[in-house]
């Protein structure tokens, strides 16, 4: 046959013949071929289906549960087994804390000793025990001892970050006593209920309750309603009545800040939580309406506080700080009281005892509704190194040096600073002239006869600071976009706590709104530090005395709140106000200082608040003249000083923020502030022209530059408080005497139409920041 022969087709379906050398592969009929790599022919493994790797990862995951099942109950097993009962008679014992200067050698003072008396629950009344009950766990008789949604939210708080979570049932706030532990985490929470669920267990909930009456803390050194009884009522527990029982179970939700001895406001939030304790006890059926109606709504009358002479002169308000500010760090009333921890303060010896001097030395005698309050803070860590806040904490818990009221014109500092971060300069100028009208038809003065004092219409910043021209710092507001809330922001930022929205106004800078000495001299304080701001603090260190273990250490970094050259160019418009201005018996200091005169009046004209605020490079003090509860008139009362005018700032507060700096500097280096920037940015306007009722009064503000500033030479000391200044004043009238009103300068503060400004007096401010 030819090569050429085609070859024939294949049938369809057919196999191709094996290739030479190799064996054609059988495979059965409807069988599947095997992978490559599964069996001998090498062939595809076939995969597992989803039924498949389901019940196989099932089986793992069960195996898992049920380990992970037997390890838990094992470990809840031998913890629960390892856990022991104390006994509170012998395992609550507390002890003394100890709170030392800032050198932490010297002492102050010491928190409450365990002052404890155990008692049979037979022997505490029915209706104190129904009142605890109301008060802190009104599902205590049916509980299992635990509160589940508790452990979980103080888990979740701690793993944000966040506030940390108290105990919640009294079987847990009774495990809490008896440990006695620093820690309010998840982790106490865990032990907690292990020990709560043994005690629920092997105790019944009588004796529970018992333990808990027994060494809970009440305030007033007492540990256990015994004592507590007898430290309130100078009674015993078995004699308690509804009221009294009301009461005591009231404090228990802090006995610090709802001491009855803290003055008003710390009574008001007791007998709202008196009430609540009325309101639950007749929920519940253990309280009759009809005494309900009766004994509610006013607070049972208590025995005044012991005359503990550990508590008196300033030491009772140290402690009272020091306390507060535990408290905030999340210590407890019980861990301050009877955790025997070592405290270290911020408070120096030298300048505790400069300020009472000051105040002995300056203050007219015999006046016995004056109050004088004396703040001195660190520049460089915020610390309040010093203070005076009222005679005797054994006659007046309210300490008049963290107690808010208004600063009066000592508020312009804190424009200047806003005024230059704007754009404004120290050379540019605003209307001097009083009175100011504003758009309404209201008006603010300078202080002065009749109308004020005009000192014409172009007046640059340093001597609208140098004589605390009102109107000024007005047309300055007014003349910024924003510029209330600016001055507001500026002032917040140096350290003012925040300023209520109704005082956000065109007369900001004449300072209405309440501010504290402590929250004066720590905003200025954060000038002087070249524009750096330190937070306000007391608590320095906190020390486990047991151990030598540290709790805590305060944190004193600072945080820019403005520029350095800003805050040079207003430390000079400050440093001018005692060279020239209002605050010139400040130079009795003797160094380079800077500060503010204030005044604040009331909305009939009355002077009601009398400042100075100043500092030096080191240290920033603050001192405040108020009559009354702050609100009474302290012109024709005080009596005139050296001659002159006496409730002006530049009176009683300058000689006695002198006095009180000539101690506290004295062995201190001297130090000169920064040289002025001369910050000069782009103005938001050349000039504001405030609205008048007839053209006669249109003034033309001006923005005409000065020579550039310079620095005063240094101040040569002198030895007393009354130096001769050597500048000549540059008021209108060089006749007059620096205290007199017709030129003294110090601004009023309300300046004929500010809001009245809040009663705040009755109770201590928040001295710290508020956010």
């Amino acid at each position: 046959m030819s090569s050429s022969t085609p070859r024939p087709p294949r049938p369809s379906g057919s196999r191709a013949p094996a290739k030479k050398g190799t064996a054609a592969k059988k495979t059965a009929p409807g069988s599947r071929a095997k992978g490559r790599s599964g069996g001998k022919g090498g062939g595809r493994a076939a995969k597992p289906t989803r039924q498949e790797l389901f019940r196989k990862y099932l089986r793992y995951l069960l195996i898992a549960g049920v380990v992970f099942t037997v390890l838990m109950v094992s470990v809840f097993y031998f913890a629960y087994r390892s856990t022991h009962i104390p006994d509170p008679n012998t395992a609550f014992q507390a002890q003394t804390t100890n709170v030392y200067y800032s050198n932490d050698k010297t002492k102050i003072g010491t928190f409450a000793t365990q002052n404890r008396e155990s008692i049979p629950l037979s022997e505490i009344p029915k209706v104190m025990q129904e009142a605890v009950v109301a008060a802190e766990d009104r599902t205590f008789w049916t509980n299992k001892g635990i509160d589940p949604k508790g452990i979980l939210r103080a888990a979740f708080s701690n793993a944000k970050g966040g506030a940390t979570q108290g105990a919640s049932t009294i079987t847990q706030q009774y495990v809490k006593i008896l440990y006695l532990s620093q820690e309010r985490t998840f982790k106490r929470k865990i032990k907690e209920a292990f020990l709560s669920l043994k005690i629920q267990q092997e105790q019944s909930k009588s004796q529970i309750l018992e333990g808990y009456l027994n060494t809970i803390y009440f305030g007033r050194g007492a540990y256990g309603v015994q004592a507590a009884a007898e430290a309130y009522f100078a009674r015993p527990a078995k004699d308690l009545s509804a009221s009294e029982a009301a009461m005591l179970a009231a404090v228990l939700n802090s006995p610090n800040y709802l001491s009855p001895d803290r003055g008003a406001d710390a009574r008001a939030a007791l007998l709202n939580r008196y009430d609540y304790v009325i309101s639950g006890m007749v929920k519940a059926g253990k309280l009759d309406s009809a005494e309900a109606d009766k004994i509610s709504g006013k607070l049972p009358k208590f025995v005044p506080l012991s005359n503990n002479n550990k508590y008196g002169g300033q030491k009772g308000f140290m402690l009272s700080l020091v306390k507060d500010e535990l408290l905030r760090l999340g210590f407890d009333d019980a861990q301050i009281d009877g955790g025997g921890l070592r405290v270290v303060t911020t408070f120096q010896p030298r300048a505790m005892i400069a300020a009472k001097s000051a105040v002995n030395q300056i203050a007219p005698k015999g006046l016995k509704s004056l109050h004088a309050a004396v703040a001195s803070v660190d520049v460089k860590t915020g610390g309040l190194i010093g203070f005076y806040g009222g005679q005797d904490y054994l006659k007046s818990q309210l300490n008049w040096a963290t107690a808010a009221d208004s600063p009066g014109s000592a508020f312009k500092a804190f424009s200047v600073a806003a005024g230059i971060k704007d754009g404004f300069s120290l050379k540019d100028t605003f209307d001097g002239n009083s009175p100011y009208y504003f758009p309404d038809g209201s008006k603010a003065v300078n202080e002065g006869s009749g109308q004020g004092t005009d000192y014409g219409a172009a007046v640059s910043m340093v001597k609208a600071t140098e004589q605390s021209i009102n109107t000024a710092f007005i047309d300055m507001t007014a003349s910024m976009k924003n510029g209330p809330r600016k001055m507001a922001d500026m002032a917040e930022a140096m350290g003012v706590p925040k300023i209520p929205a109704n005082y956000v106004n065109a007369r900001i800078s004449l300072g209405s709104q309440p501010v504290s000495p402590v929250n004066m001299a720590n905003a200025y304080a954060t000038i002087a530090d070249e524009g750096v701001h330190h937070d306000l603090f007391v608590v320095s260190k906190v020390i486990k005395a047991s151990d030598g273990e540290v709790l805590y250490t305060a944190d004193k970094k600072g945080k820019r709140a403005i520029s350095a050259d800003i805050a040079a160019d207003t430390s000079f418009a400050l440093q001018d106000v005692v060279k020239n201005g209002t605050g010139r018996k400040a130079l009795g200091l003797g160094r380079p200082a800077a500060g503010k005169t204030g005044t604040a009046t009331d909305d009939k004209g009355n002077v009601i608040t009398s400042w100075f605020v100043g500092f030096t490079p080191q240290v920033s003090t603050a001192v405040m003249y108020v009559r009354g509860n702050g609100r009474k008139p302290l012109n024709d009362y005080l009596p005139p000083f050296q001659g002159a005018t006496g409730y002006f700032g530049a009176g009683y507060p300058t000689a006695t923020w002198t006095a009180a700096m000539k101690t506290i500097m004295d062995g201190k280096d001297v130090v000169q502030f920064p040289k002025p920037a001369n910050v000069d940015g782009k103005a938001p306007s050349s000039g504001h022209a405030p609205a008048k009722p007839t053209p006669s009064k249109t003034p033309t503000p001006s923005k005409t530059p000065t020579p550039t500033l310079t620095p005063t030479p240094t101040l040569t000391p002198t030895p007393t408080l009354t130096p001769t200044p050597t500048g000549t004043p540059t008021s209108t009238n060089t006749d007059c005497p620096i205290l007199n009103p017709n030129c003294n300068g110090n601004g009023g503060g309300n300046g004929g139409g500010n809001p009245k400004p809040k009663v705040t007096a009755d109770r201590p401010s928040a001295y710290l920041r508020q956010e």
